[in-house]
């Protein structure tokens, strides 16, 4: 004798809620692509990242309707729908972890060493090219005080090298840290015998650019560098430009106690 039996329907709600969850990665993914490989505006880039941000959310509010729907009836689409709050979640993580990094840090996107007389950017056709024709702007004095809070082990790097060894010293520092040169200035002896060094460090994710200028000032017995790093997008860093400062700092010791 054979019996019919009637498998319980799916849930409508974990079926989208997965679909919904793959579709915000995609777009996720060709946010970041259009920021890091296409040269897409930034704007663009991010409002198809908050698209997708947007669908991640909803897919996880499909995961817990499902979830209840589930539960009282007894329907499939449990697996569905704990996958697609799963993919939902590993999305949200990451601004969740950027706003968690940024609570605690001043509203700043321009760090630099010297406060008086911040590094100029350079002016060269090269190093216009490579900000698009833009300019940083001003270093905003009201920066200051956010800056030494949050910030103190921003200072001046002192070497007991000479400008033209020190300028050397920082351009293989800049290259081993993964930054681009877009143009560079050695020392100019017979005036100051100040160098200049301009490049520009990217974001992991979306590949942002933070433009740096490094300058190589000597003094009566050592010589100076001093930095300066914006970013080109936002008014918070999320403490990037510090820690391009932190790495380049560390690097340059490292290089000095090398035999």
């Amino acid at each position: 004798m054979r019996r019919l039996i009637v498998e319980e329907p799916h849930s409508r709600a974990a079926v989208w809620s997965l679909r919904t969850a793959v579709f915000a990665l995609a777009a996720a993914a060709v946010a970041v692509g259009l920021a890091r490989f296409a040269g897409v505006d930034a704007g663009a880039a991010l409002t198809v990242f908050a698209a997708a941000l947007t669908l991640a959310f909803l897919a996880l509010l499909l995961a817990g309707s499902a979830g209840v729907v589930i539960w009282r009836t007894g329907r499939r689409g449990a697996g569905q729908a704990a996958f697609g709050c799963f993919l939902s979640l590993a999305l949200l993580a990451y601004p969740a972890y950027l706003a968690a990094i940024a609570l605690p840090l001043p509203m700043i996107a321009d760090v630099t060493t010297d406060f008086a007389s911040p590094p100029a950017f350079m002016i060269s056709a090269k190093a216009r090219a490579a900000r698009a024709g833009q300019t940083p702007p001003a270093w905003d004095s009201a920066d200051k005080p956010l800056q030494q809070d949050a910030y103190p082990k921003v200072q001046p790097i002192l070497v007991d090298l000479e400008p033209t060894q020190a300028y050397q010293l920082v351009l293989r520092v800049a290259k081993d840290l993964g930054w681009k040169i877009v143009d560079s200035n050695p020392p100019n002896l017979r005036v100051d015998g100040v160098a200049q060094i301009e490049a520009i460090a990217r974001s992991p994710v979306f590949g942002f650019a933070d433009d740096i200028a490094v300058r190589v000032r000597p003094l009566a017995s050592q010589t100076r560098i001093d930095l300066r790093s914006v970013s080109r997008v936002g008014r918070q860093d999320f403490g990037a430009n510090a820690h391009h400062f932190e790495h380049f700092a560390a690097a340059v010791q490292d290089a000095l106690q090398e035999p």
